[in-house]
């Protein structure tokens, strides 16, 4: 072997050494951001995606550390590098972040109106007037859909579908039937199933990012393989999505 061929052997050992040091070598913690959902991303640690994603990430020598702030601004730390991820959005929701290939639960779509409405599906809801808060995107979800409305808060939902100034509201269940749960006669109303939409960490797109979503992605597919991660969602008596 020439000088010149000995040369490139060692200089292609010594890249690819440097970059196996470089891809496993992740962070010893994860800060995420969420939106504080009841149950689920509690400010206090509890929950069922805290819960999810502890199983994820600490077996791996990863401590996970929680951050709650409005949905909006999870996304914008998340982008900015300030959070190594947000929790609970959908694929391909925003730019200039890293999505992996597992998702970690599922949204489950329902459709809340009158009992008296026929009872929306997948394929009508272009013919109905829809609302649902600020920031979800259902349009780029949800097929067929012509006539929305964005609101801010939940608190005036079941008056406007009252006095039909919308024919249905769209969101998660859980958060549907706490909106049901202030009407004073629930029997009036209708939760109708929809969707479901896969949920996903939005990883920051930075060299920490990479690094914690490829451990994500390792993990999960042990996880959903050998079934560990039923008992949480079981214990939050939520349906498995997996």
């Amino acid at each position: 072997m020439d000088v010149r061929g000995w040369f490139l052997v060692v200089l292609c050992a010594f890249t690819s050494l440097a970059h196996a040091d470089e891809v496993s070598v992740v962070p010893g913690k994860v800060l995420l951001a969420s939106e504080a959902w009841d149950d689920y991303t509690n400010p206090d640690g509890r929950g069922l995606a805290w819960d999810v994603l502890r199983k994820v990430f600490e077996p791996a020598g990863i401590t996970l550390q929680t951050r709650s702030e409005p949905y909006t601004r999870s996304v914008g730390l998340a982008q900015r590098g300030e959070v190594d991820g947000w929790v609970g959005s959908y694929r391909d929701e925003a730019k200039g972040v890293l999505y992996p290939h597992w998702n970690f639960d599922s949204d489950h779509i329902y459709a809340l109106g009158l009992a008296s409405t026929p009872a929306p599906t997948i394929a009508t809801l272009g013919n109905y007037r829809l609302a649902w808060v600020r920031g979800y995107k259902y349009e780029d979800y949800l097929p067929n859909v012509h006539r929305f409305n964005q609101i801010e808060r939940r608190d005036g939902i079941l008056p406007m579908l009252r006095h039909a100034r919308a024919d249905f509201y769209i969101d998660a269940l859980t958060e549907a039937r706490e909106v049901l749960g202030q009407a004073d006669d629930p029997s009036t109303f209708k939760l109708t199933h929809i969707a479901e939409l896969p949920l996903y960490v939005g990883f920051a797109d930075n060299e920490r990012g990479r690094g914690l979503m490829e451990v994500f992605d390792q993990r999960m597919a042990v996880l959903v393989k050998n079934g560990e991660l039923k008992p949480i969602f079981e214990h939050w008596n939520q349906p498995y999505p997996f």
